[in-house]
């Protein structure tokens, strides 16, 4: 299932390409698909099959393919006779299919079946012809004749018919696999005379676990009470070591889908010729930075220009227009603070409730969801948490302007502190929606009011992107532009590099310029050609294909399923978010609010096995957090609004 040389998904998907990969491995020597064997090929719409728990597919390979040009003369590997033959000329699995029976004793008879045949070899043979051992009796098909296969010879062993005539499957569902294999044993001793050589190493999900708990950290964390292997993405979807399909919901990191081949072939291209540190010149991240910057608003959005917020214009910054190329979103966060606490001769950090900024000591000393959370000590003295401005469950209630401002007083507020204790203000960092959090949108007026008293308290105001920028909000491709504010820095991580460790900080002149005091800035990887060039392509991408504007119509679209759904749920207390960046909160009591966190972990787990994969957060651990790759479209939320609406009806879902 998740063999490299088969090329990404897409490429299964082409016959042509298909082909061409499978002829690359074995460069003209007989290729072998092994009996018992996972196959990505079976697991696309064509072969889904609905069953209880969601669509399922036919996976497990019970036969030996051996690959060899079309033509390739078939002989008997003993004695037996024709039981049935069948053109399947519409059959897309097999084409041609001939079935043996062979009579070794009088209590012992089984039968050999070989599929994917070159029609015109199967004349003149009839129900019942004596075959000898050594004998042709037919010949490998040419693609358009074997259902567009690569030409090869499916071949397989069975020990009782099953009343199927022709008719017998050569895949099984894997949760049938031991069944299958008793009624369809290797056929390799019966063709080599040899025992069957041992498949490649794979570990089992059971044996990775075990690793993971004695030899790596303990607090490495896995999704769902039974973990996935997974093998394969491609787009929205993500396969697992069975074959089976998940609808990825949670999966923002993706960005612009798994596996995505324009992104996949630049950065193999790039990898193929240079890959070195900005102490020598290259133009990737010239180009790429050109493109990133291009996406920023200019220094004075039009709205405030025309005097439409209450903050000043002349209390935004420069235009956003130096860029510094790094690795992860932590480390975006984490260079984010030095620039501030440089600018600024400043220590303290004014953040969120509930707000997560990474994994470094730095980030974790500013994300309130760890310090505050468990195995936290509490905030450092030199970070101050102000309220999460939730307008569902938070101090103040209701999407208000009032609201917005209610909760941006508290910034004013902890900055008097600070002052107080004779202290300055370095910064104060937000997500543009507030992810860990619970998916909070900020009510309107906050994060503007918000950046004017911080500013006015001499500090700066970092908008974390990491998990909202480029394109995911839907009507804008930063979410803080929503607001109507121009940060002074704001970093970007995630969906950059669509997979690939890329992180961004972009701030402007003056900041930069301050940093610039002699000691150097150097990252060794930070900017390097691949990574510069996966980036450049991933916003190519984003805008090729339209997928800002796939996350406005589908978000809403969802949004609006996930609203009627409530209408009918009680348990469903909010619907939030913008675009492709959305929650809803589960709540026992909808007047009092009461998190339903069981039940949230129930249906996450639920949904896993309906082939949905979703996941839950917020301080409660009662929201259902969606942020797939921003491909997923309207389909995909027809899908996922099907499986919640039946998993919601659960007699367990009912409070």
């Amino acid at each position: 299932m998740g063999s490299a040389d088969l090329g990404n998904y897409g490429d299964i998907e082409d016959a042509d390409k298909l082909h061409r990969n499978i002829l690359s491995v074995h460069d003209g020597s007989p290729g072998i698909g092994r009996y018992d064997e996972v196959r990505p090929f079976y697991t696309t719409d064509a072969y889904a099959v609905q069953g209880n728990q969601g669509p399922e597919w036919r996976s497990v390979h019970i036969g030996l393919d051996i690959f060899l040009p079309p033509g390739t003369p078939v002989f008997a590997p003993l004695d037996g006779k024709v039981h049935s033959f069948q053109d399947n000329a519409h059959d897309r699995d097999y084409g041609p299919t001939i079935i043996l029976e062979h009579q070794v004793s009088e209590s012992l008879t089984f039968f050999t079946l070989y599929g994917h045949l070159n029609r015109p070899s199967l004349e003149g043979l009839k129900v019942g012809k004596t075959i000898l051992a050594g004998t042709e009796f037919c010949q490998i098909g040419p693609m358009p004749e074997n259902g567009n296969w690569s030409p090869h010879l499916h071949f397989q062993v069975i020990l009782d018919m099953l009343d199927k005539q022709g008719d017998f499957p050569g895949v099984t569902f894997p949760d049938k696999r031991a069944v299958w294999k008793s009624l369809c044993p290797d056929p390799w001793l019966l063709i080599t005379g040899e025992p069957s050589p041992p498949p490649p190493t794979r570990l089992a999900a059971p044996e990775i676990l075990q690793f993971r708990q004695q030899h790596l950290g303990k607090n490495l964390s896995v999704s769902y009470k039974k973990p996935l292997n997974m093998q394969r993405g491609w787009r929205q979807y993500l396969f697992d070591d069975t074959g089976r399909r998940y609808l990825d919901t949670v999966n923002n990191v993706a960005h612009v889908g798994h596996e995505h081949p324009r992104v996949v072939r630049a950065g193999q291209r790039q990898m193929a010729v240079l890959n070195t540190n900005t102490r020598y010149l290259h133009e990737s991240i010239i180009r790429f930075s050109e493109a990133l910057l291009a996406t920023f608003p200019p220094a004075v959005p039009a709205a405030l220009a025309a005097g439409k917020n209450s903050a000043s214009p002349a209390t935004f910054p420069s235009a956003l227009e130096v860029a510094f190329m790094v690795n992860s979103g932590s480390e975006a966060n984490e260079l984010a603070m030095r620039l501030a606490k440089n600018y600024t001769r400043q220590k303290d950090m004014l953040v969120v409730e509930v707000g997560y900024h990474g994994n470094t000591q730095g980030c974790v000393d500013i994300s309130s969801y760890k310090f505050e959370g468990p195995g936290g000590k509490g905030a450092p003295p030199f970070t101050h948490v102000t309220p999460i401005p939730d307008a569902y469950r938070g101090l103040y209630r209701g999407n208000t302007l009032e609201t917005g401002r209610k909760y941006a007083s508290h910034i004013g507020q902890a900055a008097q502190k600070i002052k107080e204790s004779g202290r300055g203000v370095a910064a104060f960092i937000c997500e543009s929606v507030i992810s860990c959090g619970g998916q909070v949108t900020l009510p309107p007026g906050y994060l503007a009011e918000a950046a004017r008293q911080v500013r006015a308290a001499g500090g700066l105001f970092i908008a974390d992107e990491v998990q909202t920028g480029c394109g995911r909000h839907g009507r804008h491709f930063w979410a803080f532009e929503e607001h109507g504010v121009v940060p002074d820095i704001v970093t970007v991580g995630k969906p950059i590099g669509n997979g690939h460790p890329l992180g961004v900080v972009v701030t402007t002149r003056a900041i930069a310029d301050a940093f610039a005091n002699g000691m150097e800035y150097f990252n060794t990887f930070g900017g390097n050609p691949v990574s510069c060039t996966i980036g450049l392509e991933v916003l190519r991408v984003i805008q090729d294909e339209g997928l800002q504007q796939n996350a406005l119509e589908t978000g809403d679209y969802l949004r609006h399923g996930l609203s009627h759904l409530a209408s009918q749920f009680p348990i469903i207390g909010d619907v939030r978010g913008p675009g492709l960046f959305l929650g809803f909160e589960l709540v026992k009591d909808p007047a009092l609010r009461t998190p339903a966190a069981a039940e949230a972990t129930y249906l996450a787990n639920r949904m896993r096995e309906l082939g949905v994969l979703m996941s839950t957060d917020g301080p409660f651990h009662n929201v259902l957090k969606i942020k797939p790759p921003v491909v997923f479209g309207k389909k995909d939320a027809d899908f996922l609004l099907g499986m919640l609406e039946r998993v919601l009806g659960e007699d367990v879902m009912k409070t």
